[in-house]
């Protein structure tokens, strides 16, 4: 079969659409590490996929999984201590204020349910997000996605410009008055929200602001925004689906972006493939959740979540995968900063951890987003045999984000494919 066949069989079986990756997509059939296989053998760097977060088939996992699926696999309406211990071993990588955990399959059920806590907890509505956010797919949780700053038909939602120092709201501001500036934005959509007759339930930001392009964030913004939030009567939700477990080089985003939050949300990585996520909180918000809704699930707090979870876990601290991820993200990082001094094309490098953005432009005074010579390179990687995409606020921004197991040499490897890629196309 051809890949063309293929295709054409994947859009009428599952709707014309479907988003794939690449001008000539993949066809992979075969993982392993940080590796991807397509069916003709060759071999690809991951540096995008956020949810095998300890490798690509993962011994450990795998044998975790199969175990406890030829042993029990059940809903959640038996008692059962492997889901205990997993849930409080979670909320352990928290803080104090971090007692209780509603599991769910994927990010956008735990935002949900995020959004379901935080309405409960405070008896408004009204939730503020950035304005070049993405939380999840849902009907709900998608009418955040890019909102845009004022817009008013969303009854129960307002957004506020990301707070950014690359391409920031008062040009030429010091980081002081931007942090000001951007609360004052914040402060707005609050108001917005009262006078609407919404009222303010609480603000939800991804922790690193990881879908509007791993911006540098003025210093002291994230903690003065939470302490406004709860000064109106709001509460914090981190959304940590892309930032949490380690992506950052701390276990948590906020820890890396200073400050403490109200409710979590995690997902992707929590199983490594198979669809786990949690909503964590305190266990009077939790209870207040479970009182007024009667939440349940049917494959979510399963003994098949809670012992993959476990074995991902282990992985992580087992094999001393946040030391990896410092290591070798800040190795990369100091690479491209590098390229970018000898780079006019490279605007921007930001990110923490194994989670790095490499923002393309056009060498103007303007630094006008390139989104078409982004797409190139992340093109031209591929073909190279590196897997990236094009993302940010304004689609213009190499998002890497590969494994927690990548290695050294991978990254040497990509730097190399890198370089050769930007020498071709600047001719």
């Amino acid at each position: 079969m051809t890949l063309q066949q293929l295709m054409d069989r994947r859009d009428r079986a599952l709707g014309a659409g479907t988003p794939l990756f690449y001008g000539n997509p993949l066809h992979i059939v075969r993982g392993e590490g940080v590796y991807l296989y397509d069916a003709d053998g060759r071999r690809y760097v991951d540096m995008y996929n956020n949810v095998p977060c300890v490798g690509h088939a993962n011994p450990h996992v795998v044998e975790a999984m199969a175990r406890q699926q030829s042993t029990l696999n059940v809903h959640s309406r038996y008692l059962h201590e492997g889901i205990v211990e997993f849930a409080e071993r979670l909320v352990a990588l928290h803080g104090l204020a971090i007692e209780s955990v509603v599991v769910s399959c994927s990010g956008t059920e735990a935002v949900e349910v995020a959004l379901r806590m935080a309405r409960i907890a405070t008896g408004k509505r009204g939730i503020v997000c950035t304005n070049a956010t993405y939380h999840g797919n849902s009907e709900a949780v998608s009418m955040l996605t890019r909102l845009a700053v004022g817009q008013n038909t969303v009854r129960d939602a307002r957004s506020f410009p990301f707070p950014e120092m690359y391409r920031p709201l008062l040009p030429g501001a010091s980081e002081t008055e931007l942090a000001d500036a951007y609360l004052a934005s914040l402060e707005e959509a609050i108001r917005n929200l009262e006078h609407d007759g919404a009222g303010f339930a609480g603000l939800i930001v991804c922790s690193i602001l990881a879908n509007e392009g791993l911006p540098d964030i003025p210093r002291g913004f994230m903690a003065r925004a939470a302490a406004m939030v709860r000064a109106a009567g709001g509460v914090v939700i981190a959304d940590e689906v892309q930032a949490g477990y380690c992506r950052t080089g701390q276990w948590w985003g906020y820890q890396v972006s200073g400050f403490e939050p109200d409710i979590v949300v995690t997902g992707k990585p929590m199983g490594n493939g198979l669809p786990l996520a949690a909503t964590a909180a305190s266990k009077a918000f939790v209870d207040a959740f479970r009182a007024n809704t009667r939440y349940f699930n049917t494959f979510a707090s399963s003994p098949l979540q809670a012992a993959v979870g476990m074995a991902v876990l282990d992985v992580i601290e087992g094999d001393r995968l946040r030391d990896n991820v410092n290591t070798v993200g800040s190795y990369l990082k100091q690479a491209l900063l590098e390229r970018k001094v000898r780079c006019p094309s490279i605007g921007d490098v930001r990110g923490h951890g194994l989670f790095i953005g490499i923002e393309i432009v056009k060498q103007d005074a303007e630094k006008t987003p390139d989104v078409t010579r982004t797409i190139q390179i992340v093109n031209r990687l591929k073909d190279k045999g590196f897997l990236t995409s094009n993302a940010g606020a304004l689609r213009n921004t190499v998002k890497i984000r590969p494994p927690l197991v990548f290695k050294r040499q991978n990254a040497e490897a990509f730097l190399a494919a890198l370089d050769e890629t930007i020498s071709e196309l600047n001719g």
